[in-house]
C-alpha cells in the first residue's frame, strides 16, 4: 500500500490545472464571440478574467469582491463569482469554492440559453472537481455526466471533452481502468486544447504504472513533460516528477525516487498548490516507510495531515490515517495503531453518510415529481368531469325552455279566471282603503311622538358625546407626550453612553500622551546627561590615564543599558506577555459590549501574525484603535468587520463597517486621519479608503514587513550603533 499513497489524487490535481485554464480560456472565447449579440458581456468582467490568466490571482481575487459590491447585472455576478469559485478550487478551500459556484448558478439568469448552459456547464465542472478532492467520487460523477449531457446539448466542444477527461479520473478513482484508458485516449483525439492532452497523457502513464507496465508509463510521462516544458506548466510538471520518482521506486532506484518527490514538493510549496504538496508529502512519507525510516515518515505524515484537515480533504485524511496506523502497527505501538484505525474509520462512515444524505434528496425529489404528476393526471381527470357536466347541463336547460313555454299557455288561463275574481274584489278593495286612510293618520300621530321624544333625548345626548370626546384628545395627547418622552430619555441615555465610550479613548489617548513625555524626560535628563558627561571626558582624554578609559567604559555601559530598557518600556507589557491577537480580540470584545456595535473579527494565518516584529503589532493595534474611534463618533454602524491577512510580506488590514459613509473626494482631514496616516506612513504602508453616502466606508491598509529587527532611533540618530563606536574608541 506504502507506494500507492497520493497516486489516488494525482490525477484531480492535473485536472484542475487544466480545466481551470481550459474553461476559462473557453469562457473568454465565447464572450467575444458574443460580442456583436444583444447581450454584450461587460468590459469589468473580460478585465477580470484576462488579470487572472495574466498571473495576476490575487488582484483579480481583491477586484472581484469589490465588483460584487457594486451594481452590476445578474450575468457579471454570475461570471465574477464564477472565477472566484475557480480561485478558491486552485487553492484547495473546497468550502468556498462550492459556495460561489452555487452563487454563480443563482445569479445566471440570462435569457440566452446557450450562454446560459455554457456557465452551468463549467459549474458542474467545479463541482464534480471539489468532491473528487473530498473523495466523494458518485457525487462527482453524478456532476460530470450532467456536464456532458448540457455541454452536448449546445455543441460546446471544449466544455464536453472537459468533462469526459473528469468522468475518466472518477473511473479511475472507481478502480475501472480499462473504461478510464478508453475516455483518456479519446480525449487525445481533442487537438485544440493542450491541457486537456497534458492531462491526458499523465492520467494514462499514471493507470500503465498502477498496472505495473513501467515501459508505457515513462512513455507518456515523456511526452506529458515536453508539453509542461513548452508551455510552462509547473503543476503539470510536479505531477510528471511524483510519477517518475514512483517509478524508480518501483524499479529499486531509491535515491533518484526521492530526489524527484522532493523537487514535486518544492514546486506545489513555492506556487501554493495545496493539495499536490499534501500529496507530495505523502508520497515521501511513502518512501521514508518503504525504507523504514518510521520517525522521519511520521513527521512529514504529520506534515500532510495538517494541511488536510486545514483544507477539509477528506479522502487525504484517510490514506494518511491508514499509513500511520501501518507504521504504528510496524512499530508494535498498538494503542496509536488502534486510535488512527478509528480516525480512519470514522471519515469513512461520514464520506459514506454524506453520499447517503445526497440518495436521500435525490429519491426525494423524485417522489415528489411522482406526486405532482398524480396531482396533474386528477385535474385532467376532474377538467373530463366537468366537461361532461357541462354538455348535460346544456340539455337540462333545453328542458327547461320547453317547460317555461308550457307554463307560459297555463299562466294565460289562470289570467283571465283572475280577471274575472278582481272584478269582484275591486268593491271590496275601496272599502278597504277608507279603513286604511283612518289608520294612517293615527300613524302620524303616533310618529309625530316619537320624534318628539327622540328629539328630547338627543338633546341631552349630544353635550355628553362632546365631553366624552373632549377627554379621549387629551387622552391621546397626553399618551403622545409619553411616547416623546421616552424617546428624548433614550437618546439622551444614548448620548451620555456615547460621551462615555469617547472619554475613555480621549483618557487613553492622554495616557500615551502622558508616557511619551516620561519618555522625553527620561532622553533629557538621564541619557543626554550621560551624553554630555562622556563627551567632557572624551575630549580631556590621554592614553596615560587608564582609570578615566575605564569610567568612561562604565558610563557607556550604563547609558546603553537605559537606552535598551526605555526601548522596552515603548511597547505594552500585554504584548510581550500574551500573544497579540489574543489581546486585539479581548480589546475588539469590549468595544463591541460597551458600544453595542457588532464586530466581526478574522485573521490568517494566526500564527504568522502573532510571531510579527512587537513595534509593528503595537503600530496595527493603534491604528485599529483610530479606525474604532473615528466609527463610534461619526459613521452611526451597526455593524463593523476586520480582516488580517499576512501573505508574501504583506500585512493587509481590511477595515469595513455599515455606516452613513461619506464623499472620498470632499474630505476634510481632521488629526484622527492625520494621525493614522502618519502611522501608516511609518511602517512604508499605503492607505485606500473607498467610501460612498449611506453605502458604509472600506479602509484597506497594506504593510510590508521586513524580517530585520527594528532598531530604537531618536531624532534619526541610531543610539546603539553610536554607543558601540564609542566602546571600540
Amino acid at each position: 500500500m506504502a507506494i500507492w499513497l497520493g497516486r489516488s489524487y494525482l490525477i484531480i490535481i492535473i485536472f484542475l490545472s487544466f480545466s481551470l485554464q481550459a474553461q476559462i480560456e473557453n469562457k473568454k472565447k465565447s464572450f467575444a464571440a458574443k460580442k456583436t449579440s444583444v447581450l454584450k458581456p461587460n468590459s469589468k468582467i473580460l478585465a477580470l478574467y484576462d488579470l487572472y490568466n495574466s498571473g495576476e490571482e490575487k488582484k483579480a481575487y481583491k477586484k472581484a469582491h469589490l465588483l460584487l459590491k457594486s451594481k452590476i447585472d445578474n450575468r457579471s455576478l454570475a461570471s465574477t463569482n464564477l472565477l472566484l469559485a475557480y480561485y478558491f478550487n486552485k487553492r484547495a478551500i473546497i468550502d468556498s469554492s462550492i459556495y460561489y459556484t452555487n452563487q454563480a448558478f443563482k445569479y445566471n439568469t440570462t435569457a440566452n440559453d446557450s450562454i446560459k448552459n455554457r456557465l452551468f456547464s463549467l459549474g458542474y465542472n467545479l463541482l464534480a472537481i471539489n468532491n473528487n478532492k473530498r473523495g466523494l467520487f458518485n457525487e462527482s460523477k453524478k456532476w460530470h455526466l450532467k456536464g456532458i449531457e448540457t455541454s452536448q446539448k449546445y455543441n460546446e466542444t471544449n466544455l464536453f471533452y472537459t468533462h469526459v477527461h473528469g468522468l475518466a479520473q472518477t473511473y479511475t478513482e472507481l478502480g475501472d481502468y480499462q473504461n478510464a484508458l478508453k475516455l483518456f485516449k479519446q480525449c487525445l483525439e481533442y487537438k485544440d486544447d493542450s491541457e486537456i492532452i497534458l492531462g491526458s497523457y499523465i492520467n494514462i502513464a499514471d493507470i500503465y504504472s498502477r498496472l505495473k507496465d513501467y515501459d508505457n508509463a515513462n512513455l507518456y510521462y515523456k511526452k506529458g513533460k515536453a508539453i509542461c516544458e513548452k508551455t510552462n506548466n509547473f503543476q503539470g510538471k510536479a505531477i510528471i516528477l511524483l510519477g517518475l520518482g514512483e517509478n524508480y521506486q518501483l524499479q529499486g532506484k531509491y535515491p533518484e525516487a526521492l530526489k524527484m518527490f522532493q523537487e514535486a514538493l518544492h514546486i506545489a510549496d513555492e506556487n501554493e498548490m495545496n493539495q499536490l504538496a499534501i500529496i507530495s508529502r505523502s508520497t515521501i512519507g511513502d518512501y521514508y516507510t518503504s525504507q523504514k525510516k518510521y520517525n522521519d515518515a511520521k513527521l512529514i505524515f504529520s506534515e500532510a495531515l495538517q494541511k488536510s484537515i486545514h483544507f477539509g480533504l477528506l479522502q487525504n485524511q484517510i490514506d494518511i490515517y491508514d499509513e500511520l496506523r501501518e507504521i504504528a502497527i510496524k512499530q508494535e505501538d498498538y494503542k496509536n495503531a488502534y486510535l488512527f484505525f478509528d480516525k480512519s474509520t470514522h471519515l469513512k462512515d461520514s464520506i459514506s453518510k454524506m453520499e447517503r444524505i445526497k440518495e436521500i434528496n435525490e429519491l426525494e425529489i423524485k417522489y415528489k415529481t411522482a406526486q405532482k404528476q398524480k396531482e396533474i393526471e386528477s385535474l385532467k381527470f376532474e377538467n373530463e368531469a366537468k366537461k361532461l357536466t357541462l354538455a348535460s347541463q346544456e340539455e337540462a336547460i333545453k328542458n327547461m325552455i320547453l317547460q317555461d313555454e308550457i307554463s307560459k299557455k297555463n299562466n294565460e288561463n289562470t289570467i283571465l279566471s283572475y280577471q274575472n275574481s278582481s272584478n269582484k274584489k275591486r268593491n271590496e278593495i275601496s272599502l278597504l282603503k277608507k279603513e286604511q286612510q283612518l289608520k294612517t293618520l293615527e300613524i302620524s300621530q303616533q310618529k309625530k311622538i316619537k320624534l318628539f321624544t327622540i328629539s328630547a333625548f338627543l338633546i341631552l345626548l349630544l353635550p355628553i358625546i362632546a365631553l366624552l370626546f373632549q377627554f379621549y384628545k387629551r387622552f391621546k395627547i397626553q399618551h403622545l407626550l409619553n411616547i416623546k418622552q421616552t424617546e428624548i430619555s433614550s437618546q439622551k441615555i444614548n448620548s451620555i453612553l456615547k460621551e462615555q465610550e469617547l472619554e475613555l479613548i480621549k483618557a487613553s489617548i492622554t495616557g500615551q500622551d502622558k508616557e511619551r513625555q516620561r519618555i522625553s524626560q527620561e532622553l533629557h535628563d538621564s541619557i543626554g546627561g550621560n551624553l554630555a558627561a562622556i563627551k567632557l571626558q572624551v575630549n580631556h582624554l590621554n592614553s596615560s590615564n587608564f582609570s578615566n578609559i575605564q569610567k568612561i567604559s562604565l558610563q557607556l555601559d550604563e547609558t546603553y543599558q537605559q537606552v535598551r530598557n526605555l526601548s522596552h518600556t515603548l511597547l505594552p507589557k500585554k504584548f510581550s506577555q500574551n500573544k497579540f491577537l489574543e489581546v486585539l480580540e479581548s480589546y475588539l470584545n469590549n468595544i463591541s459590549e460597551a458600544s453595542k456595535i457588532k464586530i466581526s473579527y478574522i485573521p490568517y494565518p494566526k500564527k504568522e501574525i502573532n510571531e510579527l516584529d512587537e513595534t509593528i503589532q503595537f503600530e496595527i493595534f493603534k491604528i485599529i484603535q483610530e479606525l474604532l474611534t473615528n466609527t463610534i463618533k461619526h459613521a452611526k454602524a451597526s455593524e463593523i468587520e476586520i480582516q488580517l491577512n499576512y501573505i508574501e510580506n504583506i500585512f493587509n488590514l481590511l477595515f469595513e463597517d455599515n455606516g452613513i459613509g461619506f464623499q472620498t473626494e470632499n474630505i476634510s482631514k481632521g488629526i484622527g486621519l492625520v494621525n493614522l496616516e502618519n502611522r501608516i506612513n511609518k511602517l512604508n504602508g499605503s492607505l485606500v479608503i473607498d467610501s460612498k453616502q449611506k453605502r458604509g466606508t472600506i479602509f484597506n491598509i497594506e504593510i510590508p514587513v521586513f524580517q530585520s529587527k527594528a532598531k530604537i532611533q531618536i531624532k534619526g540618530i541610531d543610539l546603539k550603533n553610536q554607543l558601540d563606536e564609542l566602546k571600540s574608541t
